[in-house]
């Protein structure tokens, strides 16, 4: 189905940047003739909806009810209705836009639009997170706020949109929700896939560096309740004792440079479990590198990100390597730095196991954004094996985990090929590079619709993680 689809056989120039050409059969209208702006009133039995940055518009009660920041007063709230097309001014450049599944009531933040007899809302829904993605709307609107615009109902109000016969519009809606709903389908399924991998690879490690590889070997207990028995000849020792420790320095925003040349600063962001990515990066400038030489990093060091440490793919904690350097250290990052009689491989496979998370998890302080403390880290006690038995347990895991590594590298990868997939498929059909008219009319409906790829070959043989794109974890702020 999905390659029998064409291009519409005339097209014309739009005269809109983000839009291209079009149909010749579209027509173009600004936004303020096709939606109404609402201002309904508030009835007391209306619960909060919120609006989502992956484009969900939905009872607040229906993602999570904590981690939000929370009106005193509910002052200028109106009421929003199901089918209502609602905008969140700041947080539209990221794609805040929905259509609402419920009623209730929303912030004065929102535009909250009724659609006119020309208009699906949910085709504009679509339109306009196109409009967020190509960053037209980021282009169109000032900032109020980093990386936040004030993209409210004047500015799309006066925007050209596309115009296809309603017909068209449902039939693309019916198109793009069928093919997003089996997508996601496959991709929670990958997801389930990585995550069963994930825990067999944890309790390798986790076997490894509590019990050692001798199966045969004498233990004794820890007198440390969740670690149990250790081998008779490993010290336990407390984690404080055999590491220097530094939280990051709290480097002022207005400081920060888009110098290539000068130094990137190490964020809570920038660490994933067993990784440091650099794909969202702040810089300092290198002239004042010696001043803050305390914090800077080296091969080796091990760093962990202190707010929310524990995610769905494991600990927030990696190892420093030579691309990761030169670095300075952000606040809510601790860089620990092992002595001499811990290896930096050893202690980033068990602060990065299922020990350390087990630690963590009843100590954490905060309720919207549970953080650790670097009394917390440093308290932490471990049983210590000598340095011929970590470098054996390194060598052993990585060797017996490599395998399992490759498998959950391919997932992550048919994921994000997926997901670059769907991207791509909603901009050309929403702009009208695609005709889907056919396709859409030979749909089954939602309940008898077969999978369009094998998933059951992602469940594996032998005993996110899904991650925020179906939970929506980045929500707009309110």
């Amino acid at each position: 189905m999905i390659h029998d689809l064409k291009p519409y056989p005339a097209m014309k120039v739009s005269g809109v940047p983000w839009l291209g050409e079009i149909p010749r059969h579209w027509e173009k209208e600004r936004a303020k003739w096709l939606f109404r702006k609402m201002n309904r009133p508030v009835d007391d039995s209306d619960e909060v909806v919120t609006c989502f940055r992956d484009g969900t518009v939905t009872l607040r009660k229906n993602r999570r009810v904590r981690g939000f920041t929370e009106s005193l007063k509910e002052i200028g709230y109106q009421g929003i209705r199901r089918g209502d097309l609602v905008i969140h001014a700041m947080d539209a450049f990221a794609g805040a836009i929905g259509v609402a599944d419920a009623s209730g009531k929303g912030t004065p933040a929102y535009s909250v639009c009724e659609p006119g007899p020309m208009a699906d809302s949910h085709y504009y829904a679509y339109a306009l997170r196109e409009m967020a993605r190509s960053q037209w709307i980021q282009a169109l609107a000032k900032g109020i706020r980093e990386r936040s615009t004030d993209f409210r109902f004047e500015g799309f109000g006066s925007q050209p949109m596309p115009v296809p016969p309603l017909p068209e519009q449902s039939a693309i809606v019916r198109f793009l929700d069928y093919m997003d709903r089996r997508i996601r389908r496959y991709i929670r399924a990958k997801q389930k896939l990585i995550k069963l991998l994930e825990e067999q690879k944890q309790a390798i490690i986790h076997r490894a560096v509590t019990r050692g590889l001798d199966p045969n070997v004498r233990l004794k207990p820890s007198g440390v309740e969740w670690l149990g028995d250790v081998p008779e000849h490993w010290e336990v020792a407390r984690l404080g004792r055999l590491i220097e420790l530094v939280t990051g320095f709290p480097f002022k925003s207005d400081g920060f440079t888009q110098d290539a040349e000068d130094m990137r600063l190490l964020r809570g962001v920038n660490i994933s479990p067993g990784k440091i990515r650099w794909a969202d990066v702040v810089r300092w400038p290198l002239s004042e590198r010696n001043k803050y030489s305390a914090f800077e990093l080296l091969v080796g060091d091990i760093v962990l990100g202190m707010d929310r440490p524990l995610i769905q793919s494991g600990t927030r904690v990696a190892i420093v390597a030579e691309p990761d350097v030169p670095a300075l250290l952000l606040q809510r990052v601790t860089r620990i730095r092992p002595r001499d009689d811990l290896q930096s491989e050893f202690l980033a496979l068990l602060l990065g196991g299922k020990a350390f998370a087990d630690y963590l998890t009843p100590i954490f302080t905060g309720i919207s954004v549970p953080h650790l403390s670097p009394e917390q880290i440093q308290s932490f006690c471990f049983a210590l094996p000598t340095d011929n038995e970590q470098r054996e347990i390194v060598r052993w895991t990585a060797e017996k985990t490599r395998k399992t590594d490759v498998t959950i590298s391919n997932a992550d990868r048919e994921i994000q090929l997926l997901r670059e997939y769907r991207t791509r498929l909603i901009a050309d059909v929403v702009t009208g590079k695609l005709d889907v008219r056919e396709a859409a009319a030979r749909l089954p409906d939602e309940g008898d619709e077969p999978d369009l790829f094998d998933v059951a070959e992602a469940e594996p043989d032998t005993d996110e993680p899904a991650d925020d794109l179906d939970a929506a974890a980045e929500e707009a702020a309110t």
